[in-house]
């Protein structure tokens, strides 16, 4: 089939976008796997334990504040498109603005953090004491972490995913290189490993902060004061990550009550359940390379009111993604017992596993939806339907596991997984019309889409 040239424009905009994004999100797992690596070449197993625990303490401290990031990018989109250069510089203004103050507060909150932190860990005192090392340094990387999220969300909106990719790479490539200098070559341990992160942080927020002013080089135009306080759009701000906060918050007790349910089946079920998972989200780091193409591409069609354009993006874009997701489907349906076998060598936790690989194989289809879905209303930030949809997909989880799991086990499980993942694509389906009627058009008779910032 011949494409026409206004589609190959499109299929090139796309993949101009998510290969970049693909590519940084694959070097996240990566710096994980180092540190780990690191840490095991140390004598006492005690060391990965307290790197372990320190890491999740981070994760689960800095994942409630993601909205810095998805709350930008579709205002930001949106500006871009709309050509209102003011407007660009004040959607990157006040989330740093925002970022700052929640970074400053996690620190100076730190005394009363900790304690809080430490008592939902199971560890033993060697581990969290050297734990305690590891999160009294890194808690003053807070503000520069914040920050970054809010400058990832911006430069996303103006379509420069080179400049994502490129500070990925610093962030996590700086990171390995200061974790073997410290650790291997200054015998530092968990302290090393903390330090190294902290200044790959601040590193990665001042290249960051480099890139924006550069790529604002090209919109001359004002800091206006008024502008960037104005009630009305800090109030949108604030509602969109409002929304967004409460929208992820929903998705964090889906998976952790199935990690749950799954312990309470045995032993063999979480840990299988748990190797299923990696392969699945995996599978959405690729993906979701489309989605996050999809906020900036709808986000400026809505700017630049062309219904056209909006259209053409969610086409072109939900191709590709709906292509990698068959991939993914096909990948771990011919090689999902071998994928398997790299994770473990106890025979037993691999035939566990490759009993309930068929509904991995199943999962890619059934997630891409909801994954293309959330890139559209964040990119048009429409996040009180994102929020609403959440909340009752959520429900649909909880009804079904609660159904299914007495009489289906860990089966009746990832069908209520599965019920999940497709409950959130329909349930956010049904505001999609009203969504593409709600754009008011400028100009019908063209689909071409503004031109992304190149930093």
């Amino acid at each position: 089939m011949k494409l026409s040239d206004d589609s190959r424009m499109w299929h090139k905009r796309i993949l101009t976008l998510a290969v970049p994004i693909i590519l940084s999100n694959i070097s996240v797992p990566l710096l994980g796997a180092v540190d780990t690596a690191v840490m095991g070449h140390l004598p006492d197993p005690a060391y990965i334990g307290a790197v372990a625990v320190g890491g999740i303490i981070f994760s689960f401290l800095y994942w409630g504040f993601g909205f810095l990031r998805m709350g930008t990018t579709g205002f930001a989109a949106q500006a871009f498109g709309a050509k209102d250069s003011n407007e660009l510089r004040a959607t990157l203004a006040r989330p740093i603005l925002l970022a700052t103050i929640l970074g400053v507060a996690i620190v100076v909150l730190q005394v009363g953090i900790r304690p809080l932190a430490f008592t939902f860990m199971s560890a033993s005192d060697q581990v969290e004491a050297l734990a305690v090392v590891y999160f009294d340094i890194r808690i003053w990387g807070a503000p520069a972490t914040l920050i970054t999220y809010a400058l990832l969300g911006w430069l996303l909106g103006i379509g420069n995913a080179r400049a994502i990719l490129l500070l990925q790479v610093v962030l996590n490539g700086l990171n390995i290189i200061l974790n073997l200098l410290f650790v291997l070559g200054f015998g530092m341990t968990v302290d090393g490993v903390a330090l190294a992160t902290l200044i790959s942080e601040y590193a990665a927020l001042a290249l960051g902060l480099v890139i924006a002013a550069r790529a604002l080089s090209a919109w001359p135009g004002n800091w206006n004061l008024k502008n960037l306080l104005n009630r009305k759009r800090q109030g949108a701000l604030l509602r969109v990550n409002a929304d967004i906060f409460l929208r992820t918050f929903c998705l964090q007790i889906a998976f952790f009550s199935f990690t749950s349910q799954s312990g309470k089946l045995g032993e063999l079920q979480l840990a299988a359940n748990a190797i299923l998972l990696q392969m699945h989200t995996f599978m959405g780091y690729a993906v979701d390379g489309f989605a996050h193409a999809v906020e900036v591409l709808a986000g400026n069609a809505i700017g630049a009111r062309s219904r056209a354009a909006f259209r053409s993006a969610i086409k072109t874009s939900t191709i590709w993604a709906a292509g990698f997701a068959l991939f993914f489907t096909l990948l771990f349906a011919f090689t999902g017992k071998s994928i398997i076998a790299l994770y473990t060598d106890i025979e037993p936790l691999r035939e566990t596993a490759a009993l309930y690989l068929p509904w991995v194989v199943a999962l890619p289809l059934l997630s891409v939806w909801s994954y293309q879905l959330d890139g559209i209303f964040i990119g048009a930030t429409r996040t009180g339907a994102m929020r609403n949809a959440m909340v009752l997909s959520l429900g649909i989880f909880i009804l079904a596991s609660w159904l299914l799991v007495p009489n289906y086990n860990n089966h009746g499980l990832w069908l209520a997984l599965s019920l999940f993942m497709a409950g959130r694509a329909v349930t956010l389906g049904a505001f999609y019309p009203a969504l593409v009627r709600s754009i008011s058009e400028r100009d019908q008779s063209t689909s071409e889409p503004a031109s992304a910032g190149s930093g």
